[in-house]
């Protein structure tokens, strides 16, 4: 008898044996398709609702330093901005969407951008920036093993906050 026509009954078990088999055969090429890189997210949660989240590789601060003057995506790849609300940065509208971010580190102070472009391996093209804002930059006492990014909330506000080694640098998106 066909093995699609078998009388025998199939149970649960056979249904999650199949599942794991399927899911141990995808594995390797997801992470082929993501780079194989770890990633993290943190996320601002609006007061309606709505978020705001970026995703980002938390490279080790031994191992890679950020470039002085020049926009920095870490591991290789920027950081990614989605937002269910149109924010603004600085003086400039961010509508709703997805976005490439990059800090561009300096001695003293950061700069953050928020850029058009989430074509994953594209270069950075200054022409596709939406949004740019000084971040305020401080240096902190205890130094960060690997790049940490968190959103702080207060009403209409989720502050991005940067921390890479013993600098911390943080910047207000506002929800209209």
């Amino acid at each position: 008898m066909d093995w699609c026509c078998s009388s025998t009954p199939r149970t649960p078990a056979t249904f999650v044996w199949r599942a794991v088999v399927i899911s141990l055969l995808w594995t390797p090429w997801l992470a082929a398709q993501s780079g194989g890189a770890p990633t993290s997210t943190t996320t601002c949660n609006l007061d309606d609702g709505r978020q705001v989240y970026v995703r980002y590789n938390p490279v080790s601060a031994k191992q890679e330093r950020p470039p002085n003057g020049r926009p920095w995506a870490p591991g290789g790849s920027p950081m990614t901005l989605f937002s269910e609300a149109p924010l603004s940065l600085g003086s400039s509208t961010i509508p709703i969407g997805a976005y490439a971010v990059y800090a561009i580190p300096a001695k003293d102070h950061w700069t953050l951008v928020v850029n058009k472009n989430v074509t994953a391996g594209a270069a950075y093209d200054q022409k596709e920036d939406i949004a740019r804002a000084a971040m305020e930059t401080a240096q902190v006492d205890e130094p960060s093993q690997a790049l940490e990014v968190a959103f702080a909330h207060v009403g209409a506000r989720c502050t991005l906050r940067i921390y890479m080694g013993k600098t911390a640098s943080f910047a207000d998106f506002t929800a209209k």
